[in-house]
């Protein structure tokens, strides 16, 4: 009797064990597979996550397929529109007609005459109707710059040779006051307002010439873009334009460079001898020359040329 009451004990304890054994390894493998799932879908959000997708981005997406119907099919068969703007294509974005030199801004979700660039530090595009004003930007931030950086050499380096004093006197100090006690400290030899003033004259001198190299350079860039008549985009597309006739044994000619001269005049609205000094020299809030929807050629350039729709 006593021997079947242990084996009924001993076979419920090996049967309650098992048990207990098989729910932690059930437990042990959910746990497993919701750790491998987190981690599986933090994986797959790293590889596709884009913080500059939203509805927009999505809905540009959905409409490829109409722009590129636009685009083909208005190539195929010529831009016919009845509009009074004289279009030499049509913008797959805005749907409408697009004037040459005309071009489509995606930050400002707009086409924008004779576009440069989109400029981030003035949250707007450089196109027909500010480009001389951001050229003159650059030019009197640049000047200034280099007179600040030049006017205040000395006094940098007299405010950088009292910082190097400030630290070899603090290191000296250091040693003396290593064993003294705290009332027998001396005081320091510059106070904090001096200390804050060698650091902003070193800081102002290195902030204006940082500025005048990279203005500088940008400058000099747009300089000489505006000599070749063309912008930082059409610079791209002459470029290819260039290289794609050059293998059919043919020569690109920008329409819209009438030589450099004839450039400067058109860009900064030269018409007589006068204005280099009336609107160059001195302020002047004068229109630039034409509509930027059409691109005759201008009454001050004495060379005639034929004006070609393209780009």
């Amino acid at each position: 009797m006593r021997s079947r009451q242990r084996m009924y004990s001993a076979v419920m304890r090996f049967f309650l064990k098992c048990l207990r054994i098989g729910q932690r390894r059930r437990f042990w493998l959910t746990k497993h597979v919701g750790q491998l799932w987190l981690y599986g879908r933090l994986c797959l959000r790293s590889l596709v996550y884009n913080s500059f997708a939203n509805g927009d981005t999505a809905l540009d997406a959905l409409f490829e397929p109409i722009y590129w119907l636009v685009d083909h099919v208005t190539r195929w068969f010529g831009v016919q529109l009845k509009s009074d703007v004289a279009a030499v294509s049509i913008c797959r974005k805005c749907i409408s007609p697009k004037p040459a030199r005309t071009h489509h801004c995606s930050i400002c979700n707009r086409c924008v005459l004779k576009m440069d660039h989109h400029c981030p530090w003035l949250n707007n595009c450089v196109g027909h109707f500010n480009h001389r004003y951001f050229f003159s930007f650059m030019l009197f931030m640049t000047m200034g710059c280099i007179y600040s950086s030049v006017s205040g050499w000395d006094l940098f380096w007299e405010a950088y040779a009292a910082i190097e004093k400030m630290k070899l006197l603090d290191k000296g100090r250091l040693h003396v006051t290593a064993n003294q006690t705290y009332s027998q400290t001396p005081p320091p030899t510059f106070s904090f307002r001096q200390r804050a003033f060698h650091k902003s004259i070193v800081y102002a001198w290195v902030l204006c010439s940082s500025v005048a190299l990279a203005l500088g350079a940008l400058m000099l860039w747009h300089s000489v873009l505006i000599t070749r008549g063309e912008t930082s985009i059409e610079r791209h597309i002459n470029r290819k334009e260039r290289k794609r006739l050059r293998l059919k044994g043919k020569v690109f000619r920008n329409p819209y460079n009438y030589g450099p001269l004839g450039n400067w005049k058109v860009f900064l609205g030269v018409e007589t001898q006068r204005h280099w000094v009336t609107r160059v020299l001195l302020p002047s809030t004068h229109s630039p020359y034409g509509s930027g929807l059409t691109w005759d050629t201008p009454p001050c350039i004495v060379q005639q040329k034929t004006p070609l729709l393209t780009i």
